[in-house]
């Protein structure tokens, strides 16, 4: 089996996240690091700025706290709903509400946006966005 793994796994028979819930900060943390320009968005919508977590909800599971800060302000935690371990699909979101996925603001006031993201191993990424680089329509 050794000298056909190269095989099997180009082929998808085998996959390393085969079986992977993504729970644990080991499973979750390298995805989050390669969507880090995704974390968040902005939105403006009716008449409110509305600031999304939604790309780091779906990951929630191996994370400990989500932090934001608006404009330079002070850090926030975005509280998040739980994760359900004993379910089949732990990070589904299943709080029914805006409010489970974003924070509303006054019209056109976010312009920068801070998020510090502590996993469940206790280690640390930050990001910095500016509103152009995560607005959408």
């Amino acid at each position: 089996m050794r000298r056909f793994m190269p095989i099997v796994l180009a082929l998808g028979i085998i996959s390393p996240a085969f079986g992977a819930n993504f729970t644990t900060a080991a499973e979750v943390k390298p995805i989050l690091q390669a969507t880090k320009a995704n974390w968040i968005a902005v939105r403006l919508y009716e008449g409110r700025d509305l600031l999304y977590f939604t790309n780091l909800l779906a990951w929630r599971c191996g994370v400990a706290k989500i932090e934001y800060a608006v404009n330079g302000g002070d850090m926030v935690k975005f509280v998040a709903e739980p994760c359900y371990l004993d379910q089949a699909q732990p990070n589904a979101l299943k709080v029914e509400g805006l409010d489970a996925i974003l924070v509303s603001f006054p019209p056109q006031t976010i312009e920068a946006i801070d998020v510090r993201v502590t996993f469940a191993d206790e280690t640390v990424e930050e990001a910095t966005y500016t509103r152009a680089a995560v607005q959408i329509d």
